[in-house]
């Protein structure tokens, strides 16, 4: 009894269960992915974002040494896209389908759980993609600090409004699908990974920008740092309240797409501060 309480015990690894779920970085640990284990990974979600950002800023600024703007920043997006193995993308395209039909509510949630992609979430998937591109490279072009502080940021707090989403709205399918099992985290659950993204943010644009020397440099870092939490929160929170009420809460797919939409907007906010 003891012994099997012992293995269940090594397999509790929330830290790797979120590294394994949201990421193809290698984490070479056996998880037991129970609800509970999946409920605890939500809060390190922030912290699988910043090592996203992190290999995607040194592929951005290898990419930018060897390759023009546009080729460098198709091959950074090919490898975000492959980080991620396209779990959220897959969550942009079903929501799109689904929001953009204008069914019933019961409508929406079929569509959202069929496997075939319809027109529309081909067409939102290849518009997000072209957005992402350019706005990829008109930062590569403006500099290895600048795409390197947008990537962290953009993948640091889109994950975490995903862990925010998950405590303030419920599932639209109340007793069954993914998303169900997520859900459960505590107040203090959302002020630690509040916390942690804060932290990692701020780590982040240190290293990225430890080396401009001029004030007007830091205080463009600093702006953003401040700002993109606050537009996070505002884009995010007028996005899944939306949809939340248009399907009676939010499901796994809606939790992807708000993170690519969000990702979307955070580059942008980058391109606003940085890129004249």
């Amino acid at each position: 009894m003891n012994r099997s309480m012992n293995r269940n015990k090594s397999k509790d690894r929330p830290i790797a269960a979120a590294f394994q779920f949201l990421s193809r970085i290698p984490v070479p640990l056996e998880v037991d992915f129970t609800p509970e284990v999946l409920r605890r990974s939500v809060k390190h979600y922030p912290l699988v974002g910043f090592a996203i950002g992190a290999v995607l800023s040194v592929v951005a600024a290898l990419s930018a040494w060897l390759l023009p703007p546009m080729p460098a920043a198709v091959v950074t997006l090919a490898a975000w896209i492959w980080l991620t193995g396209g779990l959220h993308l897959d969550g942009w395209m079903d929501s799109a389908d689904a929001l953009l039909s204008y069914r019933s509510r019961e409508k929406m949630l079929e569509i959202m759980k069929d496997s075939r992609v319809g027109a529309m979430g081909v067409i939102a998937c290849v518009l997000l993609l072209l957005f992402k591109m350019s706005l990829l490279a008109t930062l590569i072009g403006s500099g290895f600090v600048y795409i390197g502080a947008a990537l962290l940021m953009a993948t640091v707090w889109s994950r975490w409004f995903m862990t925010y989403a998950l405590k303030v709205w419920p599932t639209a399918r109340e007793g069954e699908g993914l998303a169900e099992r997520f859900h459960g985290q505590t107040a203090g659950d959302i002020t630690i990974s509040t916390i942690v993204a804060l932290l990692l943010s701020a780590l982040g644009l240190t290293l990225v920008a430890w080396w401009l020397i001029p004030p007007v440099s830091w205080m463009l870092f600093l702006i953003y740092y401040l700002i993109v939490p606050c537009i996070v929160c505002f884009v995010g929170t007028l996005a899944a309240a939306r949809i939340s009420k248009r399907l009676g809460g939010l499901t796994g797919d809606v939790y992807g797409a708000l993170n690519e939409g969000l990702e979307a907007v955070v580059l942008l906010a980058a391109v606003i501060i940085f890129g004249r």
